[in-house]
């Protein structure tokens, strides 16, 4: 035997086999991988299906030695439910206080309408045949304001023989319509020779005088209970039944522009004082600024005092004057 590695004996069997595995392996590899297999589509309307939990395996009955039993493990603990506050109820809005009514009107007026009513001062005075004897300058108030005379002052010949007579009230009559004469005097047949022989020297005795029961009203003042001066009379209206509606009141001050207001004749008070028969009537200087002017062309609004606003304060500087 020679040195080195032992040769193989190889056979003609065993060759043959090996060449037969090699063809089988060879065709093995050229051979193309079968396609792979689609997968299944997955319905998209199918949920998902939670997986179950898994049981719990039960502890093995036939384990030789006692494992000891598991402890449950502790719960946790509920928070406790917090109970929310109901929101207080928002409270109840305030009533509204209540409008105060606007304040009383400090007086009180009455509309004459012009053509209702005629003037006293300087009114023509007619006979009941027509002819006109003078002009009215006065009337004479009696007790309770009742009107008890009418001084006329008698025309004489241009001018001359001027008079004042006086004549019971009864005999006036009062025309309303405008542009004629105001006062027709309906007089006796002894009145009437009055009328037709006026004479010279003067007014008639006693007429225009005052005293206890009589009040002559043109020039008058008017006064409140308390002396206060309220105003000056200078002119009387009266209706178409010869009743008095208002008197007209001078209000101006020293300084003041000439300031007149209609007085409703139902205001005004008749008292006995200092045994002379005067007018009053209580109205205060806030009452008397409030009232409307009064002017010859314009409706009369004839004012007294709203009972509502209280009496007449006491005198001011105005009526200290």
């Amino acid at each position: 035997m020679r040195g080195g590695f032992a040769r193989p004996v190889v056979n003609l069997p065993t060759l043959s086999a090996l060449l037969v595995v090699a063809v089988l392996s060879g065709c093995s590899l050229f051979r193309s991988p079968p396609p792979p297999e689609p997968e299944a589509p997955v319905a998209a309307s199918e949920p998902d299906v939670a997986s179950e939990p898994e049981a719990a395996s039960a502890p093995d009955a036939a384990s030789d030695t006692e494992t000891p039993e598991a402890k449950p493990a502790p719960r946790k603990p509920r928070p406790a439910p917090v109970r929310r506050r109901r929101p207080t109820p928002p409270p109840p809005a305030p009533a509204s206080a209540p409008v105060a009514p606007p304040p009383q009107p400090l007086v009180q007026t009455k509309v004459i309408e012009r053509g209702t009513f005629r003037t006293l001062l300087d009114s023509e005075v007619q006979k009941t045949d027509g002819k006109v004897v003078g002009r009215a300058v006065d009337m004479v108030a009696g007790p309770g304001g009742k009107p008890q005379e009418v001084v006329v002052n008698l025309q004489g010949f241009m001018g001359i023989g001027d008079r004042k007579a006086s004549f019971p009230w009864s005999a006036v009559r009062v025309n309303p319509q405008p542009k004629t004469p105001a006062i027709t005097l309906a007089l006796t047949p002894a009145q009437l020779q009055l009328t037709d022989r006026p004479k010279s020297g003067g007014a008639q005795p006693g007429v225009g005088e005052a005293g206890p029961t009589r009040l002559p009203l043109i020039d008058a003042t008017v006064e409140r209970a308390n002396g206060a001066k309220v105003g000056r009379v200078v002119d009387v209206l009266l209706d178409g039944g010869a009743d008095p509606l208002a008197v007209v009141l001078d209000v101006s001050g020293t300084l003041e522009k000439r300031h007149t207001i209609a007085a409703d004749w139902s205001a005004l008070h008749f008292v006995t004082k200092n045994n002379a028969l005067e007018a009053q009537i209580e109205m205060s200087d806030q009452q008397v600024d409030a009232s409307p002017p009064y002017a010859n062309d314009q409706p009369v609004r004839a004012v007294s005092p709203n009972p509502a606003t209280g009496a007449a304060p006491a005198a001011s500087a105005r009526g200290a004057q």
